[in-house]
């Protein structure tokens, strides 16, 4: 079978009568593009105009003037609609009207001067800008044949137009056709349209309408043409498959409809033109009865249903109630998923796809696929994460239950593999998350382990310039918010040994990159905190600070772990990983190490006997395929060295994030996609990391209940101090000290038990301490003196790890 029918196999299919045949090959290819996934939008329909300059023979929608009517909405009823979609939860303003009314009567050439405009395509710019602005409704325009200018226009106030080909045939032109007297019907005029539209790169619905006259080869033919321009644009969002209905009062009442063998045959015909990547739709309020039959022939979109605006072209065919509609498209062994007006791979590019005005509102509404937020949680937040409760879904399928049974054997999962598990939704992520559990408790048991520890958090003075970060501070940093600092030696002693006198078994320290520190700063606090605290762990220092330190000491990596080491480091934190992928860092971190060289310091802090943890901060500029890549590269570096002892998913916090506010990001990820990452990272590392922990700070209480329900078995720290969540914009608190830290994990029915940082058990005398601990002592961040360097420190290279590399 193959996925790309040259002209003549294409043509071919004019002669095939076996619907039934054609219906399971365009299914298998369906199925291989778009899996169990069958999507539709939530829209409010908003018909600006009904006048139209084209008197179709089949149409209801346009009709001449009417006494007593206005020939188009005002500003006031399109927003009273637009609202009424908002309150219902849609996603897309879909505005339709008909062709250039001002053309063919003087009552619209009036009515638009009262308006303020000359045409009816500037009043339509005018008000899909107002709907957007005050609804924040996605517009879609349906607007006819237009000009490259008024294309253009519209581009910068939509994400997404759209114009039904219907037919490329000639014929349907002539006296008595369905489109005699209507020049906007003419094909070459509306490929021409379709054609500005690729040059102008709009996102672009479009279709065929089948049973107006038109012969199956000529239905071919005009399929043909549409792709012909998709091939060379790329832009064509969906292909249509529209039956003509006959309607009252119209001069083909009297037509035959088309058969719904004739429907299916067109859809299975569509599907094999176009190949299992592009949506087919057909609206299925146009087919009641037959929408097992529609799913079969190679359908994977329901096109826009409105909870609150009847279908103004076909008003004697009511939308399906959406409930109704997942229950029928989940008993045809398909789960119903919301999409925006403009599609999952278009939202995602939005530099090349969207006016720059309209690229930070989709991307802010998105989620890492692509399809549309339909919660309001973020990381950090205080609000209450949304039930992952299914809805009507489809059965698990074999491909999912065979990745699940070859994660639960320890085998190694492919790229395609992950990126399939991270894809699931409905009752296939209850699916995922259990097994997630199943494998956490085999590996675990009941038992929750959590460390008490203490942030130390040196200085949040940094040259690096990490497009994700609101912690760092200073002259050469990104955000200039908040006071610089650079704690005294004297300090980070004093947290040190408070800490110990609190119960705490490691400090973990982290800061920023300050221009003034060398490989001997890092030694320093390291000699420093074994003075005040011997038997304290020191967890510390990032890949990038070990990188940088080594440079500034003109030291290799080996050398320069092995004095860290004999200075009293104890392990190593696995963040400034990021994403392990370098189309993500390019964007989020560029001057920072790359990915080979957080690989590289890694496995040499493991060769020197210090062994880490490993990170993944998700949920910004990265798809689920950056993900996987992630997992398989710390599957990899684990089966090699042995060393890194868990694996901590931190979801990006994007409230105070310089490329969030710059509206370079999306919001963070969604709670499913939060969920996943702890569950599908439980499946991709077993058994060769054995521990997944949640973060009580980013996930918050109830977060850190559904990750500990789908493959976290550790609640990380208790912190003390945390700053750097705090500063993104988090709102979960600085400390949980560990009373209420096992209060939560006793409510799911766990059993909590403090660790130290390699997993051991924490000694009785740590633990004793840990509980009634005293509160606090204020802390004292030393300010950072003045950025001035002497001669030889301004002498002193800045290295700039991922810069350095590519040059």
């Amino acid at each position: 079978m193959t996925e790309n029918l040259d002209q003549k196999a294409a043509l071919a299919l004019a002669d095939e009568t076996d619907y039934r045949a054609l219906m399971a090959r365009a299914a298998l290819l369906r199925d291989k593009g778009h899996g169990s996934r069958f999507t539709y939008s939530r829209k409010v329909f908003i018909p600006l105009t009904q006048l139209c300059r084209d008197v179709c023979r089949y149409c209801t929608f346009a009709h001449p003037p009417r006494k007593g009517q206005r020939a188009f909405m005002t500003r006031e009823e399109v927003l009273e609609v637009a609202r009424e979609g908002a309150k219902a939860g849609c996603k897309e303003a879909l505005f339709t009207l008909g062709d250039k009314p001002e053309l063919r009567y003087h009552v619209a050439r009036e009515e638009l001067a009262d308006l303020g405009h000359e045409t009816t395509i500037s009043y339509l710019t005018e008000m899909a800008d107002l709907v957007y602005r005050e609804t924040g409704l996605l517009p879609h325009i349906n607007a006819g044949v237009m000009t490259e200018a008024e294309i253009a226009a519209l581009r910068k106030v939509s994400v997404s137009q759209g114009l039904m080909l219907e037919s490329v045939s000639p014929r349907l032109l002539v006296k008595g056709g369905p489109h005699f007297g209507s020049p906007d019907k003419d094909p070459n005029v509306r490929l021409d349209t379709m054609r500005a539209a690729g040059r102008l790169a709009v996102p672009f619905t479009t279709g065929i309408l089948i049973g107006i006259g038109e012969t199956r080869r000529e239905r071919i033919e005009s399929l043909l043409a549409i792709r012909e321009l998709h091939e060379e644009y790329g832009h064509i969002q969906e292909i249509i498959v529209q039956n003509f209905r006959a309607k009252p009062d119209t001069k083909m009442a009297d037509a035959p409809e088309p058969t719904v063998e004739e429907l299916l045959w067109t859809i299975a015909v569509a599907r094999l033109i176009f190949g299992p990547q592009m949506t087919i739709q057909a609206p299925p309020n146009l087919s009641p009865g037959a929408l097992r039959e529609l799913v079969a022939a190679g359908l994977d979109d329901w096109g826009g249903v409105s909870p609150v605006t009847p279908d103004h072209v076909n008003p004697e065919a009511p939308w399906p109630h959406l409930d109704a509609l997942a229950k029928e498209t989940a008993a045809c062994g398909k789960t119903l998923i919301e999409r925006t007006a403009i599609y999952p791979a278009y939202a995602l590019d939005g530099a090349r796809w969207l006016d720059k005005s309209l690229r930070t509102p989709v991307l802010r509404s998105v989620d890492g696929e692509g399809l549309p937020r339909t919660d309001s949680w973020m990381t950090g937040t205080p609000s209450a994460p949304p039930s992952l409760a299914a809805g009507p879904s489809a059965p698990i399928d074999d491909e999912l239950t065979r990745i699940l049974d070859k994660a639960q054997n320890g085998d190694d999962l492919t790229e395609s593999e992950i990126v399939r598990l991270f894809a699931t939704r409905g009752t296939e992520v209850a699916a995922v998350c259990n097994a997630a559990d199943a494998l956490r408790r085999s590996v675990n048991g009941d038992t929750v382990t959590y460390v008490v520890t203490r942030n130390i958090n040196y200085t949040n003075v940094c040259y690096f310039k990490c497009q994700f970060c609101a912690f760092s501070k200073g002259k050469l940093s990104e955000n200039l918010r908040g006071k610089p600092y650079d704690l005294d030696i004297e300090e980070i002693s004093r947290r040190a040994s408070e800490a110990w006198e609190r119960g705490a078994v490691e400090v973990c320290m982290q800061g920023g990159i300050h221009p003034e520190y060398t490989g001997e700063t890092y030694l320093e606090i390291c000699h420093a905190v074994k003075a005040a605290t011997p038997d304290m762990h020191i967890h510390a220092f990032s890949p990038l600070e070990v990188w940088q330190g080594a440079k500034t000491l003109g030291l290799d990596l080996g050398d320069y772990l092995g004095r860290l080491r004999n200075a009293g480091l104890g392990s190593l934190p696995g963040t400034a990983a990021e994403v392990l992928d370098d189309e993500v860092r390019a964007i989020l971190c560029p001057d920072k190490v790359n990915t080979a060289q957080w690989l590289e310091v890694m496995e040499a802090a493991h060769e020197a006997g210090l062994r880490s943890t490993a990170t993944i901060m998700y949920g910004h500029v990265d798809t689920p395929v950056h993900w996987a890549r992630h997992l398989r590269r710390l599957r990899t570096l684990q089966k090699l060295t042995g060393g890194l002892t868990e694996f901590v998913p931190l979801p990006f916090v994007a409230e105070e994030a310089p490329l969030y506010l710059k509206g370079q990001a999306r919001r963070g990820p969604t709670f499913r996609e939060a969920v996943l990452m702890h569950a599908v990272a439980r499946l991709a590392l077993h058994p060769h990391i054995p521990s997944i922990q949640t973060s009580w700070v980013k996930m918050g209480p109830e977060g850190v209940q559904a990750c500990l329900n789908a493959g976290a078995n550790d609640l990380g720290g208790t912190l003390m101090n945390e700053t750097i969540t705090r500063a993104a914009g988090a709102a979960h608190g600085q400390e949980m000290p560990p009373e209420a830290m096992e209060r939560m994990i006793r409510t799911l029915d766990r059993t909590p038990k403090q660790r130290t940082t390699l997993y051991a058990d924490a000694p009785a005398d740590r633990i004793d301490a840990s509980f009634g601990a005293a509160e606090l002592g204020e802390v004292n961040n030393t300010p950072a003196r003045k950025y001035e360097r002497s001669r030889d420190k301004r002498d002193r290279v800045l290295y700039r790890p991922g810069i350095d590399a590519a040059d």
